[in-house]
């Protein structure tokens, strides 16, 4: 397929788009230590966010971006920011941290305080804020963490038991997030939302050898799966259908290390199959992924964004590799439903990657002019 008859997308996933997160300014980082230390009021710290992250967007818009975001500025965690935030549900310090290749994180974690419930999320101001910069050429999009990926939160060890006091029958646990995260999505839609994207490691993580030889599970990756696509798919019946609903993948992205390894042959059937999203962002820059094979199995008509570009590095991809690349992709689904991205965020927490911002939109750059040579402006 040669570039003319390439179609030009009007709607989320774009030929160039980026997963959400970006590195937070020195400012911003130093104004959260300060209220984190009571040394300047909630009001203050809003004001240094709302400041950076209106520069933030007129950077995105520059660059080219179609779907703004607020960069995740006023979150600490990628997910658990989120989980917070809905009723029943407090923040904890639990004894360790996840594990990643080469550092364990802060050890915060979300835990139940009773039942659950979606309404009045704080998120839907922070989406507001973004809207407001929304024009004829770029739309506002809030990123998530999936509804599997809060049950899975839910079930490390060290929630488990406040899990099970509230909810000794996972099957009214399992209706009740998928009913938060429905009111929070009305909600959201309600102040003008169009785009959301759920970002989710659980597959990352189910298609990883070391997971399953820590588990000691009477459970197959073949039932997680299953229990992850339900629960995903019923958070999200009976949206709106003009919201465009996305989902990330990959496999873990903190301090520029990674949590998993392994293909997604595994869940391919299951995820790129039965999933009821629009699109995926997928993690292929290394060969902790796999191959292209399994995205055969994307079906309908669904577009991927190949995420060929480490937001985990300030070294630039060499284009013609990348170009390459996309082609092969090409061989197991229509290149008219490819785009491209970074893998992850720049920073999936305030910590952020080892790149400086300026390297930060270097790779930007060059991914959309990867994305204009490749697919057309």
């Amino acid at each position: 397929m040669t570039i003319s008859n390439l179609t030009k997308r009007k709607t989320a996933p774009f030929r160039f788009d980026n997963v959400g997160s970006f590195l937070r300014p020195l400012r911003l980082k130093e104004a959260r230590d300060a209220f984190a230390k009571g040394a300047i009021a909630e009001e203050e710290l809003k004001s240094v966010e709302d400041a950076a992250i209106e520069e933030l967007i007129e950077k995105q818009k520059e660059i080219g971006l179609k779907a703004i975001t607020d960069g995740e500025f006023r979150r600490s965690w990628w997910h658990l920011d989120f989980m917070w935030g809905l009723q029943g549900v407090e923040k904890v310090y639990v004894d360790e941290g996840y594990k990643f290749a080469d550092v364990e994180t802060r050890a915060e974690s979300a835990r139940l305080t009773g039942k659950l419930g979606g309404s009045g999320h704080p998120f839907i101001e922070h989406f507001k804020f973004v809207n407001r910069f929304a024009d004829a050429e770029v739309i506002a999009r809030q990123t998530i963490p999936a509804p599997a990926q809060f049950l899975a939160e839910l079930h490390r060890p060290d929630n488990r038991e406040a899990t099970e006091k509230f909810y000794p029958d996972e099957a009214e646990l399992l209706e009740d997030i998928a009913a938060a995260y429905q009111t929070f999505i009305q909600e959201l839609y309600a102040a003008g939302c169009r785009n959301l994207q759920l970002d989710d490691c659980t597959w990352g993580m189910i298609v990883d050898e070391e997971f399953w030889k820590d588990m000691n599970a009477d459970f197959t990756v073949e039932d997680l799966s299953r229990k992850y696509v339900d629960l995903n798919n019923k958070a999200i019946a009976g949206s709106p259908e003009d919201l465009v609903i996305t989902t990330h993948v990959c496999r873990g992205n903190y301090r520029s290390t990674w949590a998993s390894s392994g293909a997604y042959d595994t869940v391919a059937d299951v995820l790129f199959g039965e999933e009821n999203v629009e699109g995926y962002y997928l993690e292929f820059d290394t060969e902790r992924a796999g191959g292209f094979e399994s995205l055969s199995k994307v079906s309908g008509d669904k577009v991927v964004v190949l995420g060929l570009f480490s937001s985990k590095l300030p070294e630039l991809e060499d284009k013609e590799e990348i170009k390459g690349r996309i082609e092969e992709a090409a061989k197991y689904i229509d290149k008219d439903r490819l785009c491209i991205s970074p893998q992850c965020g720049f920073a999936s927490t305030e910590e952020g990657n080892d790149l400086t911002e300026r390297e930060q939109w270097e790779k930007l750059e060059l991914i959309r002019e990867t994305a204009e040579e490749v697919f057309g402006k």
